[in-house]
């Protein structure tokens, strides 16, 4: 199955990168496969360290600015057991992993990774409709390159329903935030289009996670 959370891998400098990604998991979270863009820092990342924290987190507001590369500032981290490796500190479950197989021959690159620690910091709160509509709406938002602005825009009404009837505080300032990136991302789109030098990008092209 597919599990949505957050990876934070360790960059050149030795900063952190944090970026949502849905690897696919067994039943015991034992194995990860991840399919990170080619263009990814996450893939840059993984392919020098071989190692980084996949996160089990029902934190949508991090999800949503990491998801579109707009955090502006870091979440607080715990260093890991291991060099380079950092744990977010608010996080419900965390799996540190290393990598074992990288296949880079599609436009999504395919990496099999060990989980080889895990912990729990708190218990999970839950997910309720307004929290899958906000990982709905920034797995949107990263997609905003190719998928048709009429898609974009149909999609985020249907999940507004969703928001309005359930959201918390928290869940409203992620919708929001993301409505408020989709809604820039697509005018930009529109006065791009106008210039007849102007490219879409192709599918993938994205290099925010």
């Amino acid at each position: 199955m597919i599990l949505e959370g957050i990876v934070t891998t360790t960059n050149d400098d030795g900063s952190v990168h944090i970026a949502p990604m849905g690897p696919i998991v067994d039943e015991g979270i034992s194995r990860l496969r991840l399919r990170p863009y080619q263009t990814s820092t996450t893939l840059k990342n993984l392919v020098r360290s071989r190692q980084g924290v996949f996160h089990v987190t029902d934190d949508v507001e991090l999800l949503a600015r990491a998801a579109v590369g707009r955090l502006e500032t870091l979440p607080r981290l715990i260093p890991g057991s291991r060099r380079d490796i950092w744990v977010l500190a608010d996080a419900c479950r965390w799996f540190a992993f290393e990598v074992r197989e990288i296949d880079l021959s599609e436009p999504r690159a395919c990496l099999i990774a060990e989980v080889v620690e895990r912990g729990v910091l708190r218990d999970f709160l839950g997910f309720n409709r307004a929290k899958h509509a906000v990982v709905e709406a920034a797995i949107l938002a990263t997609r905003v390159n190719f998928l048709p602005a009429e898609t974009i825009t149909a999609e985020m009404r249907r999940l507004a329903v969703l928001v309005e009837k359930t959201a918390g505080p928290a869940e409203d300032r992620a919708f929001a935030f993301l409505e408020d990136f989709l809604r820039h991302a697509l005018d930009d789109q529109r006065e791009n289009a106008a210039d007849p030098e102007f490219h879409p990008s192709r599918p993938g092209a994205s290099s925010a996670p």
